[in-house]
């Protein structure tokens, strides 16, 4: 099976991750400290995506909001 991600995208979450854990990493809106590990994967995600490594685009708002009202049984 083909890599979903780049390896050097992956070394740029591997950043981000451990800029987190150092207590380092910061988000780009408010500027605050990133304690969530997930926030800390977005943002390497992110940075990989603008610099036009190869990483799947982001799921779509509508699909996720579809999930989410979708009925269990």
């Amino acid at each position: 099976m083909a890599r979903k991600y780049s390896k050097k995208a992956s070394a740029d979450v591997e950043r981000a991750m451990k800029k987190r854990k150092a207590g380092t990493l910061k988000s780009g809106r408010s500027g605050r400290k990133v304690k969530s590990r997930k926030q800390a994967i977005a943002i390497g995600l992110s940075e990989a995506r603008a610099k036009g490594k190869k990483v799947p685009k982001k799921a779509s708002k509508k699909r996720k909001m579809a999930k989410k009202r979708k009925p269990k049984r």
